[in-house]
């Protein structure tokens, strides 16, 4: 198969909710419809001894919740299925957002009962500052839920773009008949069950209409009127509407009970864009100069937008998962690292299938590989086979929170540094070493990055530390146009400065004026809210 035509079958996607609204159920039973996995395991990890195949943290199974991104890959209809399962979680937006910018498409997972709920609006808005198209699912019609129309109605509005439903249900709760497939105007008819297939599932012609109103009675009548009003307030179907975020495909089911899965399946195949053309950067005479790269290009080249440790508590590993935007990846090939010029020497190179992997033999545009490293790889990078590239466009989000690490023993201090530096790297949390010495500092966007940070302190590296209140809020990274003017800063504000785990500089501030006062002060300063703009900054600054 040609290069291109190899690109033109992957489709990448990550699965977008509020937590409790069916995410990791949902990706559970993509997996096994497309016969990735055999067996679809228990979500709710308190009841069950089977916990969820994508969450595999220590902690994930303790609490029932998506803490890391999870990546998945699957063969579907001769398509390569590259699926990205995030954490729901608001205290861990931060690996979300990074996931988007890995991903082509998006499926948002609404719960019937709730509509569009807080967590769910702050994920619509990347989507929507990248253009990213998004297909939704809405979870759990055979609960007691709201009435479909209106569950359209607030997804219109929240998304600022309209709905096209694809499916229709018939009836809610306990009068859950079935879903009405649009496209193929024929009636899926309910049964309850976790192991069904799409194959045991009763289909009945729409033409068959007396039957169908004599078996669902007043169910079908409610809802072939709704249907009606639906297609009268909706616009028609438009691909290139989707493709460029301006309409969005709406599919109704249960997940927990299999039903209306398989047609979210194919919907990404037909409907998902397959990998596009992204934009890098090169810094040439001091200038940033933009350039678009092709999918089909020869030139391999590669985001990372995820480092993990200790994935295999065997082998204190640590895995870079890369997002190949452009060319094939063959094993042995030659890897520069751009930020260092570095040669990147992985132990081993893999696809994912939640906790197995498997070498690579090949990989295109839209697959997510894995190179197993030592260290030498952070968030951000650009991997290529020698161009000089680099994509930017990953965030990093100033910490709006602050603790200190004490360590209660004092001889684990060298595994409290390995520990604090590796769990920097992979952005679980972001760490911040004061210029002026004292405690490491712990900075996070929620109340529970903090506690996931101690408990895999304390069981990946052994070390059992006490977090501590401080008086810092904020954090500004610092870039300036020259370097006198940076030492100048520098001096005049030794105990406010730290470098976090990448080694970029930033001003730690008690409030909201520190800032203001700074930048009156050193007006050619340049504090960021972002680190992705700073590091870029910083480049241009040198």
């Amino acid at each position: 198969m040609s290069h291109a035509a190899e690109v033109r079958r992957r489709r990448t996607f990550a699965i977008i909710s509020h937590p409790d609204a069916g995410k990791t159920t949902l990706t559970e039973k993509l997996l096994l419809f497309s016969g990735a996995i055999q067996i679809a395991g228990s979500v709710k990890a308190r009841k069950a001894s089977r916990h969820a195949t994508s969450d595999w943290m220590e902690i994930e199974k303790q609490r029932g919740i998506s803490v890391a991104s999870s990546v998945m890959q699957m063969l579907y209809r001769d398509h390569v299925i590259n699926l990205l399962d995030t954490p729901g979680h608001k205290d861990f937006s931060e690996d979300t957002y990074r996931v988007l910018t890995a991903v082509d498409a998006a499926l948002m997972v609404i719960d019937a009962a709730n509509g569009v709920e807080a967590q769910t609006r702050r994920l619509i808005e990347v989507c929507r500052q990248r253009d990213t198209p998004i297909i939704t699912f809405v979870n759990k019609m055979d609960r007691e839920v709201r009435e479909p129309l209106d569950i359209l109605d607030e997804v219109e509005r929240e998304l600022g773009m309209p709905c096209v439903p694809m499916t229709w249900p018939v009836g809610q709760g306990k009068t859950f008949g079935g879903i009405v497939n649009l496209r193929t105007q024929a009636m899926t008819v309910f049964e309850a069950g976790r192991e069904r297939r799409p194959q045991d599932f009763e289909v009945i012609p729409l033409a068959e209409r007396e039957r169908l109103a004599a078996r669902f009675g007043q169910a079908f009548e409610l809802a072939a009127e709704s249907m009606e009003l639906a297609a009268g307030a909706s616009p028609a179907w438009d691909h290139n509407a989707f493709l460029a975020a301006r309409q969005t495909p709406v599919f109704f089911g249960s997940g927990v009970n299999n039903f209306g899965v398989m047609e979210v399946l194919d919907a990404l195949v037909d409907m998902a864009p397959p990998p596009r053309p992204r934009v890098s950067t090169a810094i040439i005479n001091r200038q940033t100069v933009e350039q678009v790269i092709a999918p089909e290009s020869d030139t391999f080249a590669g985001v990372v937008f995820k480092v993990q440790a200790n994935m295999d508590a065997n082998h204190r590993d640590r895995i870079a998962f890369v997002r190949v935007a452009s060319g094939k990846y063959t094993p042995g090939m030659k890897l520069k690292v751009q930020r260092t010029a570095k040669e990147l020497r992985p132990t081993s190179v893999v696809t994912f299938l939640s906790q197995r992997r498997e070498a690579v033999d090949e990989a295109y545009a839209g697959d997510i590989i894995g190179f197993t490293t030592h260290g030498g790889v952070q968030l951000g990078d650009t991997i290529t086979d020698g161009a000089n590239l680099q994509f930017t466009g990953l965030p990093f989000f100033a910490p709006e929170m602050f603790m200190t690490v004490a360590l209660k023993n004092p001889l684990r201090t060298k595994q409290l540094q390995q520990g604090l530096a590796q769990l920097g790297e992979e952005g679980a949390i972001q760490v911040f070493k004061p210029d002026a010495g004292g405690n490491m500092l712990l900075g996070a966007i929620g109340q529970l990055q903090f506690e996931v940070a101690q408990h895999r302190l304390k069981t990946e590296y052994d070390c059992d530390v006490r977090l501590e209140g401080c008086p810092y809020t904020g954090a500004r990274w610092i870039s300036a146009d020259t370097p006198v003017e940076l030492r100048e800063f520098e001096s005049a504000y030794p105990t406010r400065l730290a470098h976090d785990a990448a080694g970029a500089l930033a001003y730690l501030c008690t409030s909201p004026y520190d800032v203001r006062l700074a930048q009156e002060r050193f007006p050619r300063i340049h504090f960021h809210p972002l680190r992705e703009h700073a590091g870029l900054a910083l480049q241009v600054g040198q």
